[in-house]
């Protein structure tokens, strides 16, 4: 009587379609199986099967997209465990930062990651659209890319900003009165665009409302949404553009 060897085991498993309908390519060792095998999954095949040799050396680009996406996740983490005990009041918004400082496990941690964090972000998007343009990138065919790009600018300085009158403050919250006021000096909608992130005439409950579903909901929302065709715009304009 024989028993099966781990060779035997291991080819069992292989065959059986619960591993076909995960695996569905044999392990990659040729050129064609390789390319199936990213072609196949969809993970893989974000990226392309083949890169340029410019666009995997690191003083190209310095990896600032990768850089500005990490930050961006890292941002999503730890808002949303600064989340569970924060209460945008104006009678207890500061109380509750303050005992997320002192009272809360790691709470002191996760807010210095989650501000310090939001000001590389806005640091290294911006390095990021100057490298892009440095390199000339905005030019055909990745001109709509470009656009894609400075919206996502505008969109973390909106995201930067909205999230600084949180704390409930006295810097946040006359560097909030400061910033509403100038967007009345806006042309065509400045008046309406102020009333409408004050919620009335003067920073009180309202504003602090607002802010905070810009914050946490509106703008990281927009902003994952225009990763998702960045990324792709990236994909499918034939990867990292290269040297001038």
């Amino acid at each position: 009587m024989t028993f099966p060897g781990p060779g035997d085991l291991v080819r069992v498993v292989k065959e059986s379609p619960v591993w076909r309908s995960l695996f569905r390519q044999p392990y990659p060792t040729t050129s064609r199986t390789r390319a199936l095998a990213v072609m196949n999954n969809v993970f893989l095949h974000l990226h392309p099967v083949r890169v340029k040799k410019h666009a995997v050396r690191y003083t190209y680009t310095f990896c600032l997209g990768g850089i500005s996406f990490f930050l961006f996740l890292v941002l999503t983490v730890t808002g949303l465990y600064l989340m569970f005990f924060y209460v945008p009041s104006v009678s207890r918004a500061y109380q509750d930062i303050q005992a997320i400082s002192a009272s809360v496990a790691f709470g002191d941690l996760v807010r210095n990651m989650h501000r310090w964090g939001a000001h590389l972000m806005v640091l290294t998007v911006f390095l990021h659209m100057i490298r892009v343009f440095y390199h000339g990138a905005y030019k055909p065919p990745r001109e709509f890319n470009w656009v894609v790009g400075v919206l996502l600018l505008f969109l973390t300085l909106m995201l930067s900003f909205t999230g600084y009158l949180l704390p409930w403050d006295q810097i946040a919250f006359w560097a909030i009165t400061v910033g509403t006021q100038m967007a009345q000096y806006a042309p065509l909608l400045g008046p309406q665009s102020s009333f409408f992130l004050l919620g009335g005439i003067e920073v009180g409950q309202n504003t602090l409302l607002r802010f905070y579903v810009l914050h946490v909901i509106f703008l990281p929302l927009i902003a994952a949404i225009f990763m998702i065709v960045h990324f792709w715009r990236i994909r499918k304009d034939g990867g990292i553009s290269g040297p001038v």
